[in-house]
């Protein structure tokens, strides 16, 4: 896997959901903080305001996406004068994977795809840590054709479903986060107000460090090693993994071993050896010490509260 789909293969758990919403005005609707979650909205039809907690009104027009990273609260509404009314995003408040509904009066239609993914705060990647709390970005002519591309087959999925209705859409909704991700990671780099895992993913050499790492974790890499890849010096590298990456390449490197090993104990019944073998250690007992250390408690455990529906998992 390259770089940020391992990440987001890493973070995200279960499924997915999304809601397709007619409203009508007068309508506005604050949504509610969702911890342990990223959201987002799109706006297929019409147009409507964002208003934020503090500064100005942003008016939304056809194709702008809005990503909330973190979870945080919103409010949208056909105009920043409209009564604002606490609403989930999905029908009753719901959480489903796909749904439709209509809300408001009976005035201008406005609408919207709402969605949002559950993430596992314990496995917290920078590259995800580092983003603003909201990310907007607005539709312009002739860029971003993967990212309408994909909305529109959701916005029709939705829409219409039909055979096949339920894998389509969750397809399609990790593949909408993954486009999501690379729009404002390209846009970030664009605009010159580049965030550090922004600045790593555009630098060759940092990059396929960065590549190499993710794509063999067991492999026992050196900074010599990675240097090489790089096409660095060895001193050159580490200070420039350390001021872009936010951490040491080795330290990186334990870090993503043990993320993964998190992800394995979770959604696989490998045994503990397989999976210490798997990113990078010789011994159970090695293995074992290094994941308490990071994660609190010892693999075995993790995966008992990871999946306490399987208990055979953790045999």
């Amino acid at each position: 896997m390259d770089v940020l789909s391992d990440v987001i293969a890493g973070m995200r758990v279960g499924l997915p959901h999304s809601v397709r919403v007619a409203w009508h005005a007068p309508w506005g609707q604050r949504f509610p903080a969702m911890p342990g979650s990223a959201g987002f909205q799109v706006i297929l039809q019409g147009s409507c305001w964002l208003l934020p907690d503090s500064g100005e009104p942003i008016q939304l027009h056809v194709g702008d996406v809005l990503f909330f990273p973190h979870g945080h609260g919103y409010v949208l509404a056909d105009s920043p004068a409209t009564e604002i009314a606490d609403s989930h995003c999905g029908p009753d408040g719901k959480i489903e994977l796909f749904a439709s509904a209509s809300a408001g009066g009976s005035g201008a239609v406005t609408v919207t795809l709402c969605g949002g993914y559950r993430l596992d705060q314990t496995l917290g990647h920078p590259i995800l840590r580092d983003l603003p709390d909201l990310i907007h970005l607005p539709a312009r002519l002739g860029e971003q054709r993967e990212l309408r591309a994909a909305v529109d087959l959701l916005a029709a999925e939705i829409a219409d479903p039909r055979l096949g209705a339920d894998t389509i859409v969750a397809s399609l909704l990790d593949t909408l986060l993954l486009y999501i991700m690379r729009a404002y990671l390209d846009f970030d780099v664009e605009r010159c107000t580049v965030g550090r895992w922004a600045a790593a993913l555009a630098d060759p050499g940092i990059s396929a460090a960065l590549e190499a790492v993710h794509g063999d974790p067991a492999r026992p890499w050196t900074v010599a090693s990675l240097a090489e890849l790089a096409g660095l010096s060895r001193a050159a590298f580490a200070r420039r993994f350390a001021t872009l990456v936010g951490q040491p390449p080795l330290g990186y490197l334990t870090w993503w071993r043990l993320a993964t090993a998190a992800r394995l104990l979770r959604s696989t019944d490998a045994p503990l050896s397989e999976v210490a073998r798997r990113v990078g250690y010789g011994s159970e007992f090695a293995f074992a010490n290094a994941f308490k250390r990071a994660h609190g408690v010892a693999p075995g455990r993790y995966r008992r509260e990871s999946c306490p529906l399987t208990p055979a998992l953790a045999e």
